[in-house]
């Protein structure tokens, strides 16, 4: 039967097991909202109100009622799915996180293909060449993008190529503005607009990811290329690798068949970790670039104090992470079975 499937009954047991961390996010987090400067009911009530219309603005917030009571509407709230009301768009949260996340999506997964596909190659050669140029090359690159900050590098790509060279588009958000947006399918331009067959708004989509996307796989291939390289050196000076030449197997078959997938493990538990930075680094991305997504509407939030916003944020960054956790322990047994699924 299904439900004695021991990867099934495993896989609920880990969905379980990050029930408690969700709980323990949506409490810090309303415990630290409450903590922000600033009077939401001040805002909300506008420049010209007088205290009397502040106070009764804070009653219809629920802001006059003790903390534990206020927690407790919210998490009423939370599981009829209701995030509350942002004061800054007018608008609920879910309505605005649904806007918003695949636009942030769309560049942190554009952002780590790119560096995926520089720096997994980089790492595999700079592992079989040590101390050669591209060892080397390979630690420049690694030095590079620990050491300069993302807010900088969007800078320094915008002044280079809109700037000097003319050849990028105007850095602001997700389309120029002689396209119009495709229809809303997934969120993410590219897939819609290739649904759609317009190719000229994919294109123009692509062009204005390009910048932001770079400039987020430059940090995030660092440790991608780090972890390549150590992990195929440990790899590579293996005994099994060393059986393996000694039966005389092909450079190639001991590289790729052999080392690589024994070194992928530790690359791709790296990878979970740097789409969770990713996702976190795109905040300074998106308001170098005028990105529409769900940190810079974090930052819009703090600025003005929007409790709901940004609990709905830290909420769904949260539930974010929980998946990703979970697919990366998926992960884990279809590049070595002999992990297993143990639900002990």
């Amino acid at each position: 039967m299904l439900a004695s499937s021991p990867r099934l009954r495993a896989t609920l047991l880990r969905v379980a097991q990050s029930i408690p961390v969700v709980i323990g996010v949506v409490i810090i987090s309303f415990l630290l909202t409450r903590a922000l400067p600033g009077d939401p009911a001040v805002y909300f009530a506008g420049v010209a109100a007088d205290t009397a219309s502040i106070e009764q603005t804070r009653v219809a917030m629920g802001l006059d009622k003790p903390l534990v009571q206020q927690f407790f509407i919210y998490v009423g709230n939370l599981l009829q799915g209701d995030l509350g009301q942002s004061l800054s768009s007018g608008r609920s949260v879910a309505a605005d996180l649904a806007k918003r996340l695949p636009a942030s999506l769309e560049l942190t997964l554009s952002a780590l293909i790119l560096a995926i596909v520089i720096a997994v190659p980089l790492g595999v050669l700079a592992a079989t060449r040590p101390g050669t140029w591209v060892d080397h090359l390979c630690r420049v690159v690694v030095t590079a993008g620990v050491s300069l900050p993302t807010f900088f590098t969007g800078i320094l790509l915008i002044y280079i190529f809109y700037y000097l060279l003319g050849i990028a588009p105007s850095p602001l958000g997700r389309l120029d503005f002689i396209y119009l947006d495709p229809d809303h399918v997934t969120g993410f331009y590219l897939i819609d607009a290739a649904l759609m067959g317009d190719w000229e708004t994919w294109r123009g989509a692509a062009k204005q990811l390009i910048l932001p996307a770079t400039t987020l796989a430059l940090f995030t291939l660092a440790p991608i290329a780090r972890m390549t390289r150590a992990a195929m050196l440990t790899a590579l000076s293996s005994d099994f690798i060393r059986t393996a030449r000694a039966a005389g197997l092909s450079n190639r078959t001991i590289l790729y068949r052999y080392a690589f997938r024994n070194a992928l493990l530790p690359v791709v538990t790296t990878l979970g970790m740097v789409f969770s930075f990713a996702l976190g680094a795109n905040v300074l991305v998106e308001k170098v670039f005028a990105w529409p997504g769900i940190g810079s509407y974090a930052v819009e939030a703090l600025v003005v104090s929007d409790y709901a916003a940004v609990q709905g944020f830290v909420l769904a960054m949260a539930l974010l992470f929980v998946a990703l956790n979970l697919v990366i322990d998926l992960l884990y047994t279809a590049i070595d079975p002999r992990i297993g699924f143990s639900s002990k």
